[in-house]
């Protein structure tokens, strides 16, 4: 299993513990094999009136010795092994994290959002199990079933034998059972993450749904995806429901032996009162490794269908990575140039972008403005490489952008979505988000230049307003503004604003415009806006058709060719005219 792999790294680091928490339970295994013992001593005595109060107090107070003894070791296997299981649970989880924060946006495309959360939260669980309680488990199997039948053939190796009759259908059993239960866990584990999606998404969007009087329908939806769940469980429990009972069943065949003939033994003074008492005691102690052998092999299998589950997540690489040789950047000037740049979301999906060719200066601004769905947010996603250019290349000073490491190039960037995105903490926490260094007066400079100020200073608990999950407490343009800010805030040469007066007033969006105005000469300024009057100021304006730079230039030039820039602005100039009124 290539997957246990995962596993090794945390293994190695706690070995020590293993193998004092093994040690510690195998003396507890050992001890507990020794009170049969005193109990045959105590009944071999008993039935030969050969003892007295005294000696019967001493045994019992070697059981209580024994009890104490296996209460510390036990404590002893639980803080290491558990504690052992606990530590791969968060070194999984951690490095799943950290894994799936570097793969591409494409990737976040096609997976769930749930399915990413059964991975980071019941799979981690089910490994943890197998690693913690599976071990535990599998040494009891083999150390107390072992020593267990050790001490009874030494009681008499001829009921012994008898009594070990059905393990070989144990085992048989337990092989032909594991394949199917590690299929059946997969389909569990899948069902699971849809039904964490569907769960995570209908409350996400329950105002739509109240909206749309849709709870009914919705709930109905959820029943259906919860019943397959349910019904890929039960699937389960056919196997195992049958699978542990035949483990009890073997169990009670055996302890019928031992009563007939153990009791025959017995009576004609083969073995003693006292054996026959002990080898009972024994079995019970059997019963158990007989029972974790199910147990443990339906921990590992479940653990093991979770283990591929996420070193399949593991196995797949970012499409979107530093390549070799790539270098360190340093000073930024800010100048980028498009070089016969071509986009498209899949090798087989059209182009979103065709043959881009376009070259801004250090501190200059550019405008890009056209239908929707032209490539606007494509083109500004391709800088701090979001996505790769299919064809051509971007070059920021002179170097190509794929030969510069991922991290170096982002913090060269300021980059504001075209959907700003909130976390669910306070105002300031988001703002900062963009600059964890920032103090209290770059903090308000940046609010203010984003005209947001005021607004935060009506809130009650001002910057420490808690925004709630993705913003929900705020209007669409307080959150613009908040993303905006956080974007402000990091000083970076080089500014990418998708659409960022989209949400806001004529009057708050001329006062962000005349922000950004005076970043020009500071800043390489990028700004996409279906509000022309946002972009009229930029040194170049680019209007982009179908993927396609159909019209470029200054505003008056545009003006001038009455296109579609032209015929734009004048109806938008029209529209904010009458707005104003």
């Amino acid at each position: 299993m290539k997957s246990i792999k995962l596993i090794k790294p945390y293994f190695f680091e706690k070995r020590f513990l293993i193998f004092f928490g093994l040690a510690c339970l195998i003396v507890v295994d050992f001890l507990q094999l020794f009170i049969p013992r005193i109990i045959k001593w105590a009944v071999d005595d008993i039935t030969a009136f050969s003892v007295d109060a005294i000696k019967l107090s001493y045994y019992a107070l070697y059981i209580v010795a024994i009890a104490i003894l296996i209460a510390l070791f036990r404590y002893g296997w639980r803080r290491c092994l558990i504690g052992t299981s606990r530590r791969v649970e968060e070194g999984l989880r951690n490095r799943l994290f950290a894994h799936i924060q570097t793969l591409s946006p494409s990737f976040f495309d096609k997976v769930k959002t749930g399915d990413i959360m059964a991975h980071a939260t019941n799979d981690i669980q089910h490994i943890r199990m197998a690693t913690g309680m599976g071990m535990v488990a599998l040494t009891d199997s083999i150390v107390l079933g072992s020593a267990a039948i050790g001490f009874m053939a030494y009681i008499n190796v001829k009921l012994t034998l008898f009594v070990l009759i059905p393990m070989p259908m144990i085992i048989f059993g337990t092989r032909f059972f594991s394949k199917k239960m590690h299929r059946l866990y997969q389909e569990v584990q899948g069902t699971f993450s849809e039904l964490t999606e569907v769960t995570r998404e209908r409350f996400a969007g329950i105002r739509i749904i109240k909206a749309y009087n849709r709870e009914k329908d919705e709930r109905i939806r959820l029943e259906k995806i919860s019943k397959d769940y349910i019904n890929s469980n039960l699937r389960l429990v056919r196997i195992t429901g049958f699978f542990f009972p035949m483990m009890l069943l073997f169990s009670n065949i055996s302890l019928a032996i031992i009563l007939y003939l153990g009791g025959r033994q017995t009576i004609g003074l083969t073995i003693t009162p006292g054996d026959f008492v002990a080898f009972i005691s024994y079995l019970s102690l059997l019963t158990w490794p007989m029972m974790a052998m199910g147990w443990v092999t339906n921990l590992l299998q479940r653990g093991r269908a979770s283990l591929d589950r996420i070193d399949k997540i593991l196995q797949i690489k970012p499409e979107i990575d530093d390549c070799s040789g790539a270098e360190h950047l340093e000073l930024v000037q800010g100048s980028i140039v498009f070089e016969n740049v071509t986009f498209s979301y899949g090798h087989d999906k059209e182009p979103v972008l065709a043959v881009i060719d376009i070259k801004l200066d250090k501190g200059k601004v550019l405008g890009i403005v056209g239908t929707p769905g032209s490539g606007k947010t494509s083109f500004a996603n391709l800088i701090p490489r979001l996505f790769d250019v299919t064809g051509g290349r971007i070059t920021l000073d002179e170097k190509d952008i794929r030969n510069i490491l991922l991290k170096d190039l982002r913090a060269q960037i300021s980059f504001m979505p075209q959907e700003p995105f909130l976390f669910a903490a306070t105002i300031r926490e988001n703002i900062l988000f963009g600059n964890k260094e920032a103090d209290e007066k770059e903090l308000v400079k940046a609010v203010k230049e984003a005209s947001l100020y005021s607004t935060i200073k009506s809130f009650s608990d001002g910057f420490e307003t808690i925004v709630g999950e993705k913003g929900v407490i705020l209007s669409g343009g307080q959150k613009q503004r908040i993303a905006l800010a956080r974007a402000l805030l990091r000083d970076s040469p080089i500014l990418i604003l998708d659409d960022p007066v989209s949400q806001v007033d004529m009057e708050t969006g001329s006062a962000i415009i005349n922000t950004i105005k005076s970043l020009a000469g500071i800043k390489t300024v990028i700004i996409v806006s279906h509000r022309l009057s946002a972009v009229q100021f930029a040194d170049q304006i680019i209007v982009l058709d179908n993927g396609c730079i159909i019209e470029s230039g200054m505003h008056e030039e545009l003006m001038k060719n009455n296109r579609y820039y032209a015929k734009t602005f004048r109806l938008q100039e029209i529209e904010e005219e009458l707005n104003a009124y």
